[in-house]
């Protein structure tokens, strides 16, 4: 089983809710094809470096799981299909970058209880 991480961005005329429940959509999609999900960071309404489909900010999603390589075919199937996602990037994360990704969980875990 291969760790990766994906990162997506959302379209902004999204309410909240709407965009909680795309992120739940595709948490599930990952775990009902067999991935384990490793962290999930909503990093919120950010604005872009160049505006895509007339938009210059969006909501942006980061996903870090565990899964066969099967899987990523079916995730980005998934964003292809769904008008919400505006763009998509899935990585395989080797050794370094899993020690990395650790590192930043855990600063993220921390800036969530301070705030």
């Amino acid at each position: 089983m291969n760790q990766y991480e994906t990162v997506f961005i959302l379209t902004p005329v999204l309410s909240d809710e709407q965009m909680k429940e795309t992120v739940a959509k595709f948490r599930k999609l990952l775990t009902d094809n067999g991935a384990e999900i490793v962290n999930e960071e909503a990093w919120g309404l950010k604005k872009m470096a160049y505006a895509i489909q007339k938009k210059s900010t969006g909501f942006y999603c980061l996903l870090e799981f565990k899964a066969e390589p099967t899987v990523i075919n079916t995730l980005e199937t998934g964003y292809r299909r769904d008008e919400k996602v505006i763009r998509y990037m899935t990585v395989k994360l080797d050794k370094y970058a899993v020690e990395y990704a650790e590192k930043r969980k855990h600063k993220w875990t921390e800036k969530l209880k301070e705030a």
